[in-house]
């Protein structure tokens, strides 16, 4: 799940990122357009039992993303803004940024 706040004061959409609760992990991290696609960009951390992490991403845009879990183990946000197709015949979740 991904919870989206957008600040008054810049163009900027705050977007904390929620690994589902159905998926078991010892490791996570969010990974997407707004980091490369880079692996080892932005783990979750685990608090009080839920996986989680927050960016600020810049508004008007929209950003495809997945988890990836125990380095290895790919999966889409259920709850995501939309998904698109990728070039692994397979979807990524997508975040639309826009206020």
């Amino acid at each position: 799940m991904v919870e989206k706040k957008f600040l008054k004061s810049k163009p900027v959409c705050q977007a904390t990122f929620y690994l589902p609760d159905d998926i078991e992990a010892k490791e996570a991290c969010v990974v997407g357009e707004f980091n490369d696609w880079d692996e080892a960009a932005n783990p979750l951390r685990k608090t009080k039992g839920v996986w989680k992490t927050t960016l600020k991403l810049d508004s008007g845009k929209e950003y495809q993303f997945k988890y990836l879990v125990n380095g290895s183990e790919w999966y889409n946000d259920d709850k995501a803004d939309k998904y698109v197709a990728n070039d692994m015949a397979g979807e990524n979740s997508v975040l639309v940024a826009i206020d």
